[in-house]
């Protein structure tokens, strides 16, 4: 129950709807409930009377009682639907800024799939647990206390029968709910197999159709998605024997009703519309339980949903800014001293060995290594993407966990591996790196990344729609456009994490030249190409997540043999009379 109090704390904003729809639902029951005393008399008096201007009368109050309880039960519906919404609106909001707030070690918890499943299929679980729920929540405790009050007030004999009734429904109800319970959980993960299938596919689906996979991924999709109708065909299979069960009883309650009803009809201690109300209360009393069990079981599906928002609302974030955090960098200069690091604190390998390394503010460093020598995560360090396991990562010589995490992240520029742009203008993406930057200084920016000479060739210029994701440009000008985005934020440090992979060497050279006009701002470049970092002040060579060599070009060229390697392969490959051929095509 904590789930479900943790969630509904955001409905706090929505009490004084949740407070008139249930007052509504009440007077609306109230009202149902006097309709069958009125019919009472019709049929005691009224009918054996052939009072016609009484029946009218009757029939009347029973008209007004019905209308009053419609009128009520309307505004209950529009009430309830605006907590409702509001609610599931709150509980999303809640969910998407406490994301913004999570580490990438934080992110790496959850897969992408689930969340979006407990954004959406969970919150509307639980916004669908109280528009529906509610009523009958309220309602069906109303109905059944009056109802078997009137009932024993007609017949107290008679009453009894829900002295055997009661405990046959609460046994079959629970007996539903514990089998249904675990299973709501299992359909809500198959949601999230499902979500993940559909996700990787439309992500990938260049790559799915240049291998021609799309065979192979319509099985995958095939697994899961049978998986899901499984597990929720078995959910409800079991829950729908609620409704059976329930009419059973409550059928042959009121056959045993009607036969001994009719026996003191004919001995005279009951008349025929006492036994008719008789029959109406019963029947509500009965409806009343089914309500309860129904809303047992939404409740039991909603505990699922709302433990599973509640991971996403109290997960503690990894990183947080410090209590007097300090609120600025002096300047560019990078330190690491004995960094270790590894990404889940049970892994039993570091990513990261004893690093010892120091970077002056203002100096170009280049870092090269083999494929899965943490040169990413070395630099993810720097702007606490994520936090050293060991030893002290500092910038501008203070520990880089003594900033504000907003005040250190604004100093340190950093263009990732997987280039990101988002759905809309070329103008709307750069100013995610200064959102008042002028068209003077989106240009500048441009040109120092070399994305100015084929925006010029589109018809709208900086206004030039990208589609979803950046769809409309080539892999290199995704790449420069991610540059010049970052240089608009003036950083104190620039990271180019193999940002320069896809763009042609000519290209390269051109960007190289621009930023080293930035004589204030360090530049780290992580590259495959050692033409990328022969320039740099020094050069770090990475090996197995530990620091095998620094120096300059001319150092490492001739004491260490891991770069004459590495050297030699690729001026070897860029000698050869195919390689020049390519190379002087500029891409992008």
């Amino acid at each position: 129950m904590n789930d479900l109090k943790k969630v509904f704390s955001f409905a706090r904003a929505y009490r004084k709807d949740f407070a008139i729809a249930v007052a509504l639902v009440c007077i609306e029951t109230v009202f149902e409930m006097i309709i069958p005393l009125i019919m009472t008399d019709i049929v005691d008096v009224g009918v054996p009377a052939h009072d016609i201007p009484y029946l009218l009368l009757q029939g009347g109050k029973m008209a007004v009682c019905a209308a009053l309880s419609l009128i009520c039960g309307l505004g209950y519906a529009g009430f309830a639907a605006r907590a409702a919404y509001g609610f599931g609106a709150a509980l999303r909001q809640a969910q998407y800024e406490k994301l913004q707030e999570y580490s990438f070690s934080n992110l790496d918890r959850f897969s992408t799939s689930s969340l979006v499943t407990r954004m959406t299929t969970d919150v509307t679980v639980m916004q669908n647990a109280v528009n529906g729920g509610l009523r009958p929540l309220v309602r069906s405790p109303i109905m059944l206390g009056l109802g078997i009050a009137m009932s024993f007030m007609l017949n107290g004999r008679l009453a009894f029968v829900f002295i055997f009734t009661a405990p046959v429904l609460g046994i079959i109800l629970a007996l539903i709910v514990h089998k249904v319970a675990p299973l709501y959980s299992r359909q809500q993960k198959a949601v999230d197999h499902v979500n993940r299938q559909v996700q990787e596919t439309l992500t990938a689906i260049r790559a799915v159709k240049a291998f021609v996979r799309g065979e192979y991924k319509e099985e995958q999709f095939e697994t899961v998605n049978n998986e899901l109708a499984d597990v929720s065909r078995t959910t409800f299979g079991h829950a729908v024997l609620n409704l059976p069960a329930f009419q059973t009883v409550m059928y042959m309650a009121v056959v045993l009703l009607m036969w001994n009803g009719g026996n003191y009809i004919l001995r005279g201690s009951m008349t025929v519309g006492e036994l008719t109300a008789f029959l109406s209360y019963v029947l509500q009393v009965m409806n009343s339980l089914m309500m309860i069990s129904n809303v047992f079981l939404m409740l039991t599906r909603s505990l699922a949903s709302a433990g599973r928002i509640r991971e996403v609302l109290e997960e503690k974030v990894s990183l947080e800014s410090p209590k007097s955090p300090l609120r600025e960098v002096p300047d560019g200069g990078i330190t690491f001293e004995n960094v270790s690091f590894k990404y889940y604190r049970g892994a039993e390998k570091y990513a990261l060995s004893h690093v010892d390394l120091h970077i002056n503010a203002g100096e170009t460093v280049g870092i090269i290594g083999g494929t899965g020598s943490a040169k990413s995560t070395l630099v993810q360090l720097i702007p606490r993407l994520y936090d050293a396991v060991e030893g002290r990562v500092s910038v501008g010589g203070h520990d880089v966990r003594e900033y504000d995490l907003s005040i250190l992240r604004d100093a340190v520029g950093i263009v990732l591996q997987k280039n990101v742009l988002f759905s809309g203008t070329v103008r709307e993406n750069l100013l995610w790196g200064n959102p008042d930057a002028d068209d003077r200084e989106l240009w500048d920016a441009c040109s120092k990344a070399c994305a100015d000479e084929f925006l010029r060739n589109m018809p709208k210029g900086l206004d030039t729609d990208l589609g979803q994701g950046g769809v409309t440009v080539s892999g290199g000008q995704k790449q420069r456009l991610c540059i010049a985005r970052t240089l608009l934020r003036n950083p104190k440090i620039l990271i180019f994490d193999d940002s320069t992979s896809a763009v042609d060497t000519a290209t390269e050279a051109r960007i190289r030249r621009a930023l080293a006009t930035l004589d204030h701002v360090t530049k780290i470049i992580i590259a495959q190409r050692v033409t990328s970092v022969m320039e740099a002040d020094k050069i770090v060579i990475l090996d197995d997540g530990r620091i095998h060599a620094v120096g300059t070009h001319q150092e490492l060229l001739k004491s260490d043999p891991i770069y004459q390697e590495i050297y030699e392969s690729q001026m070897k490959s860029q000698n050869r009379p195919e390689h020049q051929e390519e190379g002087g095509v500029v891409c992008g």
